[in-house]
């Protein structure tokens, strides 16, 4: 689907044969200001790690709310779907889904008018966030326990653009730096019988037109032609789909330099990228500077944030301050896992190596991971480990249906005589009662996320990101009882 992590990969070079579907309105770019011999390679190689963030919500957004054959689709714009079931290994729309918090969704037009989000008074035992994504995948606000309470309310989503006045009964609004932007619900679930519970709380959350909330006529949007996307064209129409989504998204002033040089190979308003009538030298540059642009994310994936015992702890996501212009940054954030929270909200511990560096591979080695009594993730709210394939980064199908385990999952699990409590990450089950705490594994690559949810900020504690007091275990290869 879309947003793997091959999403694009090190085929950008098959752009070379690719024919266009979509051609943005405009008027062609001219000569005068055509790119030098390789500097159009440059130029693609920034455009695609400024755009591809852009990209993967763009594709989301269309599986989500535009194609209703997609197999993911949710709702049209401006209305929530409820889901009160976790993600499991069918879910493939968004690379390492969440499967702890049941999801409700809501994909925003706001070029006519701004939506007004209600939620209810909520159990103050239950954790809860709506987080507000826009199409520069920032982070622009937050709605639920620690950001606003558990308290019930109306809050206001606007566009860019927009210069109304607060109607009476708004708590909060919220401004988002594209016309389109996603909100992003998340309801706490204390096990399989907390469904019914997950229900009630999820049919509180409203959502409506501000011209419905005031009883006030509609303004009309004009109507969309939404190109489609798939995994096979992103790689060879990458630019022909970021132009399309930057109509939406007024420049920032940190983006004025980057939007001029895309300008300058056809990209923004006014323009016409059409890859297949490029000479031939001028493909080779757009797709080597894909190729080399991937390379450059593919690598700081890998190495960003701090190293702690095999995992690497960052504080990826956040608002457009917190990027500051920082593209790499962010393309980082949407490629190790699109709409992750700020650190505040909960923080992100993954890895995809042992205490020593080496590979997890579980069709070579069973692996553990120990708790030392006392010294589980320091939370206020709740942790989890999620279990990915290492190759795509989405669930895996197993024969327990387990996808990771959770602090609420604790009192039930098998404690050693210490007190200290392991963790079996292995593909095959654990003999005898250590199945109560074996979190499957594929037979392969195995990629690992450890959720904090409102992390405490006294120690122990994992704030400040990458210095805090309270340090994840690392993954140990089993020891072979043969």
């Amino acid at each position: 689907m879309t947003t793997r992590r091959d999403f694009l990969g090190s085929s950008a070079l098959a752009a070379l044969t690719g024919a266009t579907i979509f051609s943005p309105s405009g008027q062609a770019q001219s000569r005068a200001d055509d790119p030098r011999f390789f500097e159009a390679k440059d130029i693609a190689e920034a455009g695609f790690i400024y755009g591809l963030p852009i990209v993967m919500n763009y594709a989301v957004m269309y599986e989500y709310a535009v194609d209703r054959d997609s197999g993911q689709f949710k709702a049209p714009f401006n209305q929530i779907k409820n889901e009160p079931n976790v993600f499991t290994y069918k879910d493939t729309a968004i690379v390492t889904p969440n499967s702890d918090t049941p999801y409700s969704f809501v994909w925003m037009d706001l070029r006519a008018e701004p939506v007004v989000l209600s939620v209810p008074a909520v159990d103050a035992n239950r954790y809860y966030s709506v987080m507000l994504c826009d199409g520069n995948t920032y982070n622009y606000g937050y709605i639920g326990t620690r950001a606003t309470g558990n308290e019930a309310g109306d809050y206001l989503v606007v566009g860019p653009d927009w210069t109304g006045s607060t109607p009476a009964g708004i708590k909060q609004v919220f401004r988002s730096s594209t016309q389109f932007s996603l909100a992003g619900y998340r309801t706490q679930l204390f096990g399989p019988s907390d469904l019914d519970n997950i229900r009630k709380v999820q049919a509180g959350y409203k959502v409506q037109m501000l011209s419905t909330y005031l009883n006030q006529p509609p303004p009309r949007a004009t109507p969309v032609n939404f190109p489609k996307i798939d995994k096979a064209l992103a790689k060879t129409e990458f630019f022909e789909f970021l132009d399309f989504a930057l109509q939406f998204a007024p420049p920032q002033s940190n983006e004025m330099e980057i939007r001029a040089q895309l300008a300058r190979i056809g990209i923004g308003p006014g323009k016409t990228f059409h890859f297949r009538d490029l000479p031939p030298e001028k493909k080779l540059e757009i797709a080597l500077g894909m190729k080399e642009g991937q390379r450059k994310v593919d690598e700081a994936v890998a190495h960003t944030g701090k190293a702690i015992n095999g995992w690497r702890v960052s504080g990826l996501p956040g608002d457009s301050a917190h990027y500051a212009g920082d593209w790499l940054k962010r393309a980082v954030a949407a490629q190790a896992g699109i709409y992750g929270n700020d650190p505040e909200e909960a923080t992100y511990p993954f890895t995809r190596v042992d205490i020593n560096g080496q590979e997890i591979d579980c069709s070579k080695h069973d692996y553990t991971l120990t708790f030392p009594a006392g010294d589980l993730p320091p939370v206020n709210s709740f942790w989890s480990l999620t279990m990915y394939d290492g190759k795509s980064q989405l669930l895996i199908q197993n024969p327990i249906n387990r996808y990771l385990i959770n602090s609420p999952m604790v009192p039930a699990m098998k404690t050693n005589a210490d007190g200290s409590l392991t963790i079996y990450i292995q593909n095959k089950s654990p003999a005898g009662d250590n199945q109560a705490n074996w979190l499957p594994a594929p037979n392969g690559p195995v990629y690992l996320v450890m959720r904090l949810y409102w992390p405490k900020t006294t120690p122990p504690s994992i704030l400040p990101v990458g210095e805090g007091t309270w340090q994840p275990p690392g993954l140990k290869r089993a020891v072979s009882s043969t």
